[in-house]
């Protein structure tokens, strides 16, 4: 029996969804771009914007902020996995650009298809891993040809290890809690772990601690839209879809993220014909693996 008209669209309207999601993801590597603040203390306005605007939608629902004991030292933990994964991902594209920063976010591609099955106590899919290796070949290539950026590409590498725990985590926890309220407490102990290290990062920061006019601007956009709205909605995303499918499509985050720095920082954002070839291997792999996976189930079935 084929699928009815309401499941097909609801299909449909999660997808546009994810992708609507991943493109403000990419977006925000622009805004880490344009902010003229340190890393540290970017997270720390961002956070406080995001759990600010999380706190003020959920009390306008009505919604039951109360969570258990087990989650909230659960989402203390993701809080220290979100705040170390958007500074040092900050600090990647501050050390080189957004193109590199951002191209390499595939590699956390393969480190979901390691994790997942260990934290969901779920099997290895080896056709999750080789997909991964596929994409981490056009990470390679990337490397290669832009050498140069060695310490950001290390730092952003590791940035995308915390993206992937935080995703993995993230879905077990949203079987038994709703995203928003995920969301909240993450943001919430995400900004006192930020707010604790910031002055060990940044020794100056108190001298001029508030943001100019501008940074202010970008900071709400991005403190609001590109985390409260596309954290929370990559969360409830994660009900319908794995982890590994949600992580595999913001891979197509530096493809949004590439062709807006461009346009946006022009020359300076240019690569070499190494990094293309690199990025475009990631992202064929992403286009195909949805259509690759069907045929392998029916191949099996």
């Amino acid at each position: 029996m084929p699928p009815s008209t309401d499941k097909m669209n609801f299909s449909l309207k999660t997808y546009s969804e994810l992708h609507f999601v991943v493109f403000l993801l990419g977006f925000t590597g622009i805004l880490g771009k344009l902010i003229s603040l340190p890393a540290p203390q970017l997270v720390v306005f961002r956070m406080f914007i995001a759990l600010v605007t999380l706190f003020v939608i959920l009390k306008v629902q009505k919604m039951n902020l109360k969570i258990s004991r087990k989650i909230l030292f659960s989402t203390l933990g993701v809080g220290l996995v979100v705040a170390g994964h958007w500074t040092t991902f900050f600090l990647a594209i501050k050390l080189s650009n957004v193109s590199v920063g951002l191209g390499l976010l595939g590699v956390g591609t393969l480190f979901t298809a390691l994790l997942e099955p260990l934290i969901l106590r779920q099997r290895f899919s080896w056709f999750d891993i080789l997909t991964g290796i596929v994409i981490i070949a056009g990470i390679y290539i990337i490397f290669r040809f832009e050498s140069r950026y060695v310490e950001g590409i290390i730092i952003a590498i590791v940035s995308y290890f915390l993206s992937s725990m935080f995703s993995v985590l993230n879905k077990k926890l949203s079987n038994e809690t709703p995203g928003q309220i995920l969301s909240l407490y993450e943001m919430l102990f995400g900004l006192f772990f930020a707010s604790v290290a910031m002055p060990f990062f940044v020794p100056d920061v108190f001298s001029s601690f508030w943001p100019g006019t501008e940074d202010m601007f970008y900071l709400l956009v991005l403190g609001s839209v590109c985390t409260a709205y596309a954290f929370t909605a990559a969360i409830r995303l994660m009900k319908e879809l794995s982890a590994y499918f949600v992580v595999l499509h913001i891979n197509l985050e530096p493809v949004y993220a590439i062709l807006l720095a461009y346009f946006i920082f022009g020359d300076s954002e240019y690569m070499s014909g190494g990094f293309y070839l690199g990025a475009s291997l990631i992202f064929v792999s992403v286009l195909l693996y949805p259509m690759l996976s069907r045929f392998r189930k029916k191949t099996i079935i």
